[in-house]
């Protein structure tokens, strides 16, 4: 177990205040600079719109408080030893971080032609929002990052992540006031709830109220202290306040919020740690009351700035063509007094770096900002103690997702004592078939017990809350700092995250061109409860369409699996906890499911992604006169259905089936990595015959992955089409025209020739559905041919 941190609370003297002092106006001075310089770094003649950027891009009004904060955690990381990393959640703090990690040092040493001297000092000012330069917010680029500046509302729950099972890390989390209004932010502050004191770090949220946002003022900046306090105590936090706009004042206040939250952490810490505490922590919480734009020009052409919404991006845009602007431009530079906090090579100067910690404890060189350095294999086993035995295909049946579930509790027994995975999801483990997992360990949990509670632990790592926003957070910044996990979820409403998984797949993307960024766990989605099966809810409950949102992303990030068994659950699910740097989405059912593939078949063909089984086909080596391909496992339960009325009605009919495990594998190879040639394409579809596609989710997607393809006038594809309600499991795919019959239907319809020489089964198929629709409102279950069926050759 490690040890908390002891306290030290010993107040800064007047000669560090000062030091303090001139590191804070040193990341002042080059936080705008980057907004407007791009000569005459140091000012050392008269500024001329010359030296001015041609177009001014940047936020200036967040960039002083966040300098603030990085010049006071430099202060006790250094005194205290403290290994920390802070999220920087206000959108656009990006002068503010570019600034810090380059006095400190850490942002040279990442790119060394932005040396730590003048001509480096001019380029990281020109850099900075200009083409083949760096964005305008905290990236990926950014040494010392884990979140994409600009993600509003998602900095709590990303600082809670990176905290879990990181017993010695501080995590310091400045919360916008701006993002504080937004859903996620408000659900982040109940992570507290969640956190071990025993075996997690401690996140320091700083909550800086600056007043505005881009033209509005901001809601918590306008509560009264004492409406602001009840607020964050009925969260379960202790509130610091440092208020001010006087320099000095703000420092000494700042020193001593700071020290006094430490101390509180480490008192927590040692109570859990040493003597066994059990009463939930109340952690400190510091707002942080300063002027938007503090320090900036106070008023431009007549109109107050400083202080105002003025302030948030550029104060004074006209200085290329307004001489006054220029004037003040100039005049708001000098007044950091440059020449005091840089020497004439452009080096900061002795007092400037005096706070500033040494190697990987500076914020821009931790190494859990850049995960990948502290990933470590995950211990997966083999997966033949999990396998279903399949001796003949389509005759008994599993739940797929309850079989995954004795693989994660294996995997969370074997990270017991290393703690680098956590299981995720909003109150849904149960329901997911995945509860073998509290064989191993609990569910996380810091509040209240009662005794009919089941599986609560105050060191479980598996965590839900029904906030799939926290959810998703709470695992970015696990992965982001190095470890493992999976998020269990149902379908529909997995799209609450789409803008993060957005957000995350662009930042993936990013660092995979960073050679100094190590690759990192992927994020890994297990979609189940899906559109099909939704016998307890209904149509609420159906949409299928998070897969056509990932698939819109960056092909080199994602990838999307939609297994038709329990083998291929297990073969794709580890071959995701394996991987590195990708958002993989695994769509598999919880309810019973035929099983199709042995273990050893399910490996090779989620190994090929799609293939052929040329045991449900009749092709027998020849020609096909129709495809029938499915992808998911409903649609695959419903193309072997039709394959074996075809085998029955029409013996004749040389009929091929296609299973497709991976979804990618369907566009173009110079669009994915795994997409196929046109040749293996034509190869498996054929270029000429009917091709009848039965999916999972909104069949315009497999058109739209297809559509450049010889074949695709022959492309019928039937999926899920918005029609649903609380019905049979076999109505839901006949509402949706997905059904064996339909399926049959549509071959007859489309292979030349049988339109008149199977009119006969034609009807019957048809009537088939009819006797569907009499039966289940008459018995309310399913007809027993459908209820009662299994495969036989």
């Amino acid at each position: 177990m490690s040890k908390a941190a002891q306290p030290d609370a010993t107040a800064p003297t007047d000669d560090e205040l000062r030091t303090l002092d001139a590191h804070w106006r040193a990341a002042n001075y080059l936080a705008a600079a980057q907004i407007y310089l791009m000569a005459n770094p140091l000012l050392t003649e008269p500024l001329k719109p010359g030296h001015i950027k041609p177009r001014l891009l940047g936020h200036w009004g967040t960039s002083p408080g966040l300098n603030l904060v990085y010049t006071h955690l430099n202060r006790v990381i250094s005194a205290r030893g403290l290994d920390a990393l802070c999220v920087w959640g206000p959108g656009h703090g990006g002068p503010s971080v570019l600034a810090n990690s380059w006095l400190e040092g850490s942002y040279s040493e990442t790119y060394p032609d932005v040396s730590r001297d003048a001509p480096g000092m001019e380029r990281l000012f020109r850099q900075f929002s200009f083409p083949g330069g760096v964005p305008s917010h905290v990236a990926p680029e950014t040494p010392g990052s884990i979140h994409e500046g600009g993600e509003l509302g998602y900095s709590l729950a990303h600082a809670y992540g990176a905290a879990l099972d990181n017993p010695d890390l501080l995590v310091a989390c400045v919360i916008g006031d701006g993002e504080a209004e937004t859903g996620p932010l408000a659900a982040s502050w109940h992570s507290n709830k969640f956190l071990d004191p025993v075996h997690d770090g401690a996140v320091l949220p700083i909550l800086h109220l600056n007043g505005y946002k881009i033209a509005n003022p901001t809601v918590l900046s306008r509560l009264p202290e004492p409406e602001l306090d009840a607020l964050l105590r009925g969260y379960g936090h202790e509130p610091l306040h440092v208020t001010g706009d006087d320099p000095q004042q703000v420092h000494r206040a700042m020193a001593a919020a700071m020290d006094d939250a430490l101390d509180r952490i480490a008192r927590i810490q040692h109570t859990a740690r040493e003597e066994g505490g059990g009463e939930r922590a109340r952690w400190p919480v510091i707002v942080l009351r300063t002027p938007k734009g503090w320090t900036g020009p106070a008023e431009v052409d007549g109109e107050p700035v400083e202080g105002t919404w003025r302030a948030h991006q550029v104060p004074l845009p006209g200085v290329q063509e307004n001489p006054e602007h220029l004037r003040q431009l100039e005049e708001w530079l000098r007044s950091y007094r440059p020449e005091e906090l840089f020497g004439p090579d452009g080096r900061p100067v002795a007092d400037v770096l005096a706070c500033v910690p040494e190697g990987t404890k500076r914020l821009g060189a931790s190494p859990h900002a850049n995960g990948g350095l502290l990933l470590r294999e995950l211990p997966l086993p083999a997966l033949a103690g999990f396998a279903v035995p399949v001796d003949k295909p389509g005759t008994t049946l599993h739940e797929p997702t309850r079989v995954l579930g004795g693989l994660l509790e294996r995997v969370m027994r074997d990270t017991g004592e290393r703690r680098d995975f956590r299981l995720v999801g909003p109150d849904e483990t149960a329901s997911n078939r995945l509860e073998a997992v509290f064989e191993a360990t609990g569910k996380a949990w810091q509040a209240e017990t009662l005794p009919v509670d089941e599986h609560l632990d105050r060191h479980g790592r598996v965590m839900e809350i029904l906030s799939e926003h926290l959810c998703q957070g709470w695992l970015e910044g696990y992965l982001l700092t190095g470890r493992h996990g999976l998020f269990s979820c149902y379908e529909a409403f997995v799209h609450i995250v789409d803008s993060m998984v957005n957000q995350h797949i662009k930042w993936l993307k990013t660092s995979r061109r960073l050679p100094w960024r190590a690759p990192v766990a992927s994020l890994n989605y297990l979609l189940t409860s899906h559109v099909w099966r939704q016998d307890h809810n209904g149509f609420s409950h159906q949409d299928p369409g998070f897969v056509d949102h990932v698939l819109n992303k960056s092909p080199e990030v994602v990838r999307v699996y939609l297994p038709p068994d329990a083998n291929t659950l297990l073969s794709v699910t580890d071959h995701a906890l394996r991987s590195r740097d990708y958002v993989n989405v695994i769509v598999a059912g919880k309810q019973p499911c035929f099983d199709w593939l042995s273990l050893d078949q399910a490996r090779v063909h989620c190994a090929r992604g799609a293939g052929i089984w040329e045991w449900a086909g009749t092709e027998n080596g020849g020609t096909p006169d129709v495809v029938l391909a499915c992808a998911g496992d409903v649609p695959t339960l419903e193309v072997l259905a039709a394959a074996q009325l075809l085998r029955r009605h029409l013996p004749d009919l040389a009929v091929r089936v296609v299973n497709v495990v991976d979804m990618t594998r369907l566009m173009p190879r110079e669009d994915h990595p795994h997409g196929m040639t046109d040749f293996e394409f034509d190869g498996l579809f054929t270029a000429d015959r009917p091709v009848i596609f039965a999916y999972h989710g909104y069949p315009w997607l497999i058109h739209r992955l297809a559509y450049s393809r010889t074949g695709h006038h022959n492309l019928h594809v039937r999926g899920y089409k918005e029609s649903g309600t609380t019905t049979t499991p076999f109505d839901m795919v006949v509402r949706n025209d997905l059904d064996r019959y339909r399926l049959v239907m549509d071959v007859i319809d489309r292979v030349p020739g049988l339109a008149t020489q199977a009119a006969g089964v034609r009807q019957a198929m048809a009537d088939a559905r009819t006797r569907h629709h009499d039966w289940i409102r008459a018995h309310g279950t399913d007809l027993p041919e459908v209820a009662d069926w299994s495969w036989h050759s």
